[in-house]
This record gives structure tokens, C-alpha cells and sequence, in this order.
């Protein structure tokens, strides 16, 4: 594995942090819905997510009328920042406020740039979210405990993207998916698979549906909240028969009957000798089980995870 192994990752308690983490939670809902609302729509709603940089959270360009704007919540100096092509640069601290201050402070950020800030007014995948104009008790933003758990995406997405380059067939990029709040990264097996229920608060089921059109084994990260600590995911859907029966490593996850996923606690994979190789593990099993059991032809769709300046063997 090129990745490094020796590198310690930072402890992300959700509880010493989690008013901060909700805020963030729902100023990233905002930057990215103006992200949605000038994007042309992508599959699975790809078109919509944030990614992780060195310095924080992008949208990446967004062709807003010719202006291409890019919008980035730079978590070393705590601002949010944006680029227009026109090279106009207009920004604002992250700093203790509400949610509407922060919607307010975008739309006129969004503005400055020569962009037009259409920005959906509700939160996504949220039970009973207020409108954000409404939220308006301050929220407090601990600088500390942001740089943190960014420090913490950017060692997930090495490991994600390690594991990601080991499939030839149809796989996302690594992104963060603002209606819930997760880093994930999903392989795809190329069939169709079963209309998806929906019924996710707040989010359209047809969304949902345009999301789970094919067959996928998937797998992320998520901070932590409703009581839960910082945790790793893996799923299936389909959920092949017998999915949640299967051996997992390590040792330490486990399957959620609730939410019909194998989870396994961020602090196992913090505290682990070898944190990297424990997530790989995590990773790898998992994706194992879900292709053996829904039979994937998986000789055609894998291959060695990649290396730099080394193309695939024919």
C-alpha cells in the first residue's frame, strides 16, 4: 500500500463538538444547494456534492450565467471563500452565528462574485429542519474541533480513494454528500436494481430513486449524531440474502439492524496500530460480501489497487 500507515489521526468525540458539527452541518447544505440549482443534473445526483481539499470543502466550478463560480469553506483560516472567473475574490469569517445569518451573508457573498444565489430555503434529510431564514439561534463554531475532524476527512479520502482505484467498473468520485453529512464512495456492479422505497426525511423520493438505480455496494464516513459517535458505514442495495451474516473485518464492526448497514466506530479505526489497513479492512470485507452474495461478475469489474505513474496492465 503507498498510503502511510505511521501517521496518527485526530480524535473526534461528536459530543465535544457537535453544535459545531450541526452548524457546519447546515451552512454546508446551503453552499451546496447553490451548487444543485445551477449544476446540469448528474447521476445519482454526483452534480451536487462537495469535495474535500487541503484547506477545507469545494464545490468545485459552478457555471452560474458565464460567471463560474467556485464557493470553499476554508477550514484553516475559518472563512468562506469565493472565486469568480473574472478573478473577483469576496469571502466571510466562520465564526459563532445562526444558520440564517449564514444564508443571508452567502446570498450576498454570491452576489459580490456576479452570481445569482438561487438557494433552496429548506434543509434536506433533516426531520422537522427549520426553513433556514428562520433558524436563527446563534450556533457556535469551535475552530479547533473543525480543523480536526477536516484533518480526519482528508486521511478517509486517501484511504477512499485507495480503495476505490482497485475497480474497473462504473465507481463516484469520493465526495461529501451535504443532506446527510457523509463522505462516501460507491461501486457500482452495472445492473439495474429494484425502485428504491424513499421515504427519507425531507428529500424527494424520486431523488432517491435516481439515486439507487443500479445496484451498488457502497461505503462511508459520517461525524456522528442522534447519540451516535463518529462512524464508519457499508451497505448494499439491493441488500443481497444473508449480507448481514457475513464475517466483517475487524472484529469490532458490526451490523445495524435499524439501519440495515455493517458500521464500525471512527475511534477503532483512530486507535488502531495500523489506521489505514484497519479501514482498508473494513472497506475491502465488506465490499467482499456484498459482490460474492449478489454474484457480480467480479473478475471483470477488479483489478490491483492502482499506483502512481503505473498504468493498467492489459
Amino acid at each position: 500500500m503507498t498510503l502511510s500507515s505511521q501517521r496518527p489521526w485526530p480524535d473526534i468525540p461528536y459530543k465535544e463538538w457537535e453544535g459545531s458539527c450541526k452548524a457546519l452541518h447546515l451552512w454546508s447544505q446551503i453552499v451546496g444547494k447553490y451548487r444543485l440549482a445551477h449544476t446540469p443534473w448528474v447521476n445519482h445526483s454526483w452534480h451536487a456534492t462537495l469535495y474535500v481539499t487541503p484547506r477545507g470543502l469545494t464545490t468545485g466550478t459552478i457555471p452560474d450565467s458565464g460567471a463560474n463560480i467556485e464557493i470553499y469553506f476554508d477550514l484553516k483560516d475559518h472563512r468562506l471563500v469565493g472565486h469568480a472567473q473574472d478573478g473577483a475574490v469576496e469571502s466571510f469569517a466562520l465564526e459563532g452565528m445562526s444558520v440564517a445569518d449564514f444564508y443571508t451573508k452567502t446570498q450576498d457573498l454570491i452576489r459580490r462574485l456576479g452570481g445569482t444565489p438561487h438557494i433552496h430555503h429548506r434543509p434536506n434529510e433533516i426531520p422537522n429542519a427549520l426553513p433556514f431564514l428562520k433558524d436563527i439561534e446563534e450556533r457556535p463554531y469551535d475552530p479547533q474541533a473543525v480543523e480536526k475532524f477536516h484533518l480526519a476527512l482528508t486521511y478517509i479520502q486517501d484511504v477512499f480513494t485507495y480503495f476505490r482505484s482497485g475497480f474497473l467498473g462504473k465507481a463516484s468520485p469520493v465526495h461529501l454528500f451535504w443532506g446527510s453529512f457523509d463522505l462516501a464512495v460507491t461501486r457500482f456492479s452495472g445492473r439495474l436494481a429494484p425502485r428504491h422505497p424513499g421515504g427519507i426525511p425531507n428529500l424527494p423520493d424520486n431523488i432517491t430513486e435516481e439515486a439507487y438505480s443500479h445496484e451498488v455496494s457502497s461505503a462511508g464516513f459520517w461525524p456522528g449524531g442522534n447519540g451516535t459517535e463518529a462512524m464508519f458505514y457499508a451497505y448494499a442495495y439491493p441488500t443481497p440474502t444473508g449480507f448481514k451474516d457475513q464475517t466483517i473485518s475487524p472484529k469490532e464492526a458490526y451490523f445495524d439492524d435499524t439501519l440495515g448497514e455493517f458500521l464500525l466506530p471512527y475511534k477503532v479505526v483512530q486507535q488502531a496500530a495500523d489506521p489505514t489497513q484497519t479501514l482498508m479492512d473494513f472497506l475491502q470485507s465488506t465490499y467482499e460480501a456484498a459482490a460474492r452474495l449478489a454474484d457480480w461478475d467480479q473478475p471483470a469489474l477488479e483489478c490491483e489497487f492502482g499506483q502512481p505513474r503505473r498504468p493498467r496492465a492489459l
